[in-house]
């Protein structure tokens, strides 16, 4: 669920497709001091402690090493990518192909550093410079001329020294014939107006004569003394910068002007000429931006004319200017329903498109590769000391923690290498020689979100003004969780009441909270559960739900399980144990679905001082709560809805709707054996492919 309060606050079910591999995760032990609360399905509760067994155990990267200074680290870029095998395999496929690449993926999953390494990959021999010549015949049309790349300067240089050359000599045959001038005013006993003669033949010629300079080619795109084929980061430019422009002349008569060849700059499309253009957030463009990428991309040649309409330079228009360059593209899911279709076509016909992870499996290999990983922001940033092995083992807990699935490590490693930065000012600061792994936990007290210092802040506030209750039992009361930001929890209290139909057609459920469209729709599925569960005709009644103090509104399902609790407590009158939170999605078949940062929520529920909280049961491989959380909190795994009632539920009067539920939630259906198509034909006809 999405909760916003001056932030958009993301934990919902975006995990879903996780579920699979998580089904097959073992069961783990039984809370003795839940015992007795689980007589009926005794592997349900388990403590923190126990959830957590293994975390304590050392991170075994597989070698040992004194600090990070030890570890070789790729020259190439493309050798120091880590997790993106496939990416890299279609990077160095694509250069050496010259071939297009779309990138969608997480922010901060290397992206950019691919692009980087493809221009990397390409041959520098093919570079070339760009020289714009001024047309005699058409001087708003200039002429472009392409040649090899350090060639340009050279040219540039020879012209210069010609027009100086030639300036040189008409100046000294004006200085000879002024000074001329003067001797025979002065014989003449004129010199004052031999004077004024001199001097105004002098401005006439510097006014009117043709100069040198204007003949001089201007060098648009150069690669002199390059040592890899350019990388041009568009991201953002505006469709000059992008296209390129001529530069508006204010001075357009009286010899003032500049020539117009002068005034012609190049764009990142020219100046990525053999090399690589990056564009992020590429449906940022506007659309005639994009339809102009689109032709360069088709011609290879683009001509540079003035953006600017009311500017000079509108008149001026070049000859085709070379632009054969590699475009890699990247943005979030959403940029490719933004993208002009035909642009993405371009793409999907001449290139690749790859979709970047966001994990990798936790393996040795794998811890190797963040061993590296430090090392190499630890190069890069080169004012920080290096990094210890226990410092090394915390930053790959972190990454463990992370990524929010067992087994797996993040690949969000811009946000990884951010901790890596500030545990090393800590170390600087201190004038530590090493980074340890003391340094490395100080890092994640000091640097966290904005979302988790606001998360903090609106805990600590709640708790003043008591906007939940830690303690008691309460009738159509609920402790839910949601996230904000992604990576802090808050507890989000969720209060229902049942009050008569004002209708006399039937009763409604009015939710209020400034929800959104999946929360709408979790309401509604909620209500599926309720009218199919609790036995009462609820279209006598109105269900009011209120989601306390979602100013900016609600987004995502994960509270389906708390409005559930909270509405079947409103109606049958049946206390609900506050100090317990709850989080999970619900099916209308009363199945508790996973969702999204339970480790962030199970923290919260902590820090806000509750005893207990209930997760789905799909997500208990993924939470990896912090050391200092394990010990206050029990986690109650559950799967349906009659098991989060069991846990939740207070008094004598709980046992008849847990009963109800089981009842429900426990039927089934018998599946007919379905063989395979193939396996029919074999049986049928003998055949096999």
């Amino acid at each position: 669920m999405v909760y916003n309060n001056n932030q958009n606050i993301d934990g919902s079910s975006e995990n879903m497709d996780r579920q699979a591999h998580k089904m097959e995760e073992p069961v783990p032990k039984v809370d003795p001091s839940a015992a007795d609360q689980t007589k009926d399905e005794p592997n349900k509760v388990m403590a923190e402690s126990e959830l957590h067994e293994d975390i304590d155990e050392d991170v075994d990267i597989g070698f040992q090493f004194e600090d990070t200074s030890n570890i070789e680290v790729p020259k190439l870029l493309i050798d120091q990518v880590l997790g993106q095998e496939h990416a890299v395999e279609v990077v160095r496929k694509a250069a050496s192909q010259r071939r297009h690449i779309m990138m969608i993926g997480t922010p901060g999953t290397g992206k950019s550093l691919l692009a980087k390494a493809m221009a990397e990959l390409l041959p520098k021999e093919e570079l070339k410079d760009i020289l714009v010549y001024p047309n005699l015949e058409d001087l708003n049309n200039p002429k472009i001329r392409e040649v090899p790349a350090g060639k340009g300067r050279e040219i540039v240089m020879a012209h210069k020294m010609e027009a100086r050359k030639k300036a040189q000599a008409r100046n000294m045959l004006m200085m000879l014939f002024v000074v001329g001038i003067i001797i025979y005013s002065y014989f003449v006993s004129q010199l004052l107006w031999g004077i004024i003669a001199g001097i105004l033949i002098l401005m006439l010629t510097r006014q009117f004569l043709p100069k040198e300079e204007m003949m001089i080619p201007k060098m648009a795109v150069s690669n002199y003394d390059k040592e890899h084929a350019p990388y041009i980061d568009a991201t953002g430019a505006h469709a000059g910068a992008l296209l390129g422009d001529v530069r508006h002349d204010p001075f357009q008569s009286g010899g003032l002007e500049t020539p117009a060849h002068d005034r012609v700059e190049a764009g990142d499309i020219h100046k990525a000429h053999k090399g690589v253009l990056f564009i992020d957030e590429i449906n940022t463009l506007r659309l005639e931006s994009q339809q102009s990428l689109l032709t360069a991309l088709q011609e290879k040649e683009y001509p540079i004319t003035g953006q600017s309409e009311r500017s000079s330079g509108a008149l001026v228009k070049t000859e085709p200017v070379p632009c054969d360059f590699i475009m890699v593209s990247a943005g979030n899911l959403d940029a490719v329903q933004k993208m002009h279709p035909a642009l993405r076509s371009r793409i999907k016909g001449y290139g690749y498109e790859v979709y970047m992870r966001d994990s990798m499996e936790d393996t040795h290999e794998n811890r190797k590769k963040l061993v590296r990983f430090v090392a190499q922001e630890v190069m890069r940033d080169g004012h920080i000391p290096h990094f210890d092995e226990g410092a090394v083992e915390e930053v790959i807990r972190e990454a463990r923690r992370r990524a929010g699935r067992k087994g797996h490590l993040t690949l969000k490693l811009r946000d990884l290498g951010g901790l890596v930065r500030v545990a090393g000012d800590i170390a600087h600061s201190e004038g530590a020689p090493l980074t340890t792994s003391e340094h490395v936990l100080a890092a994640k007290r000091i640097a966290r979100s904005i979302e988790q210092q606001l998360a903090d802040s609106y805990l600590e506030q709640r708790k003043e003004y008591e906007s939940f209750l830690r303690k008691g039992s309460a009738v159509g009361r609920v402790n839910g969780l949601a996230v904000m930001g992604g990576d802090s929890g808050i507890v989000l209290p969720i209060v229902s009441e049942v009050t008569p139909a004002l209708s006399g057609a039937e009763g409604r459920i009015i939710a209020t909270g400034k929800l959104k469209t999946i929360a709408k729709e979790a309401v509604q599925n909620v209500s599926a559960v309720i009218k199919n569960m609790t036995g009462t005709d609820v279209s006598r009644h109105d269900v009011h739900i209120q989601f306390v103090g979602t100013y900016e509104g609600v987004e995502g399902d994960s509270a389906s399980v708390s409005i559930a609790t909270a509405v079947i407590s409103a109606i049958e009158k049946i206390p609900v144990d506050q100090t317990v939170a709850m989080t999970g999605s619900l099916s209308v078949r009363g199945d508790v679905l996973p969702v999204g940062g339970v480790t962030y929520k199970i923290e919260a529920a902590a820090q806000a001082g509750m005893k207990k909280v209930i997760i789905p049961k799909a997500n208990e491989a993924d939470v990896l709560v912090e050391k200092a959380y394990r010990e206050k909190i029990q986690i109650i795994p559950v799967s349906s809805i009659a098991e989060v009632m069991e846990h939740s539920l207070v008094g004598p009067r709980k046992n008849t709707i847990i009963e109800k539920l089981k009842n429900i939630t426990k039927l089934s259906f018998d599946i007919p054996e379905v063989s395979p198509a193939s396996v029919q034909a074999i049986n049928l006809f003998g055949c096999r492919n």
